[in-house]
């Protein structure tokens, strides 16, 4: 019998199937490459974004160096153009402080829409046509 995996319902802010955010650097809560969320993500890592200098900045101000490497958990480090599964909250707060990064709504998570309106996601949409 097949194991039910949540994961695989995931939908996006349209309403579509949740599609890949990053393989390369590998993102998502659950380092499948997308922005899944469940009950273990309290930080909500649900909006795809393309990373900018100026955003790498203002996380970094903020408490999150999304920049630096950390080797000793694996991490690389973030740099301009890199797209990466941010927190809903963090997206906000950028968003407040005119500092938001762009963002992919085909591999943003629905569950975003609890903190941002799809209205203000789509002035950010790197994927409209």
């Amino acid at each position: 019998m097949r194991r039910f995996d949540p994961h695989e319902h995931s939908r996006n802010v349209l309403g579509e199937k949740l599609q890949s955010c990053s393989e390369d650097p590998v993102t998502g809560f659950y380092r499948d490459g997308c922005c899944n969320v469940g009950p273990d993500d309290l930080g909500v890592h649900s909006v795809c974004v393309r990373l900018t200098a100026e955003f790498l900045e203002f996380s970094k101000a903020h408490g999150n160096d999304l920049s630096t490497p950390m080797p000793q958990f694996g991490f690389a480090g973030l740099k301009p153009g890199d797209q990466w599964c941010l927190c809903a909250a963090r997206w906000k707060e950028a968003f407040d402080a005119n500092a938001a990064p762009r963002v992919v709504l085909r591999a943003t998570h629905e569950a975003t829409l609890e903190f941002v309106s799809l209205d203000d996601l789509k002035k950010f949409a790197i994927d409209l046509s």
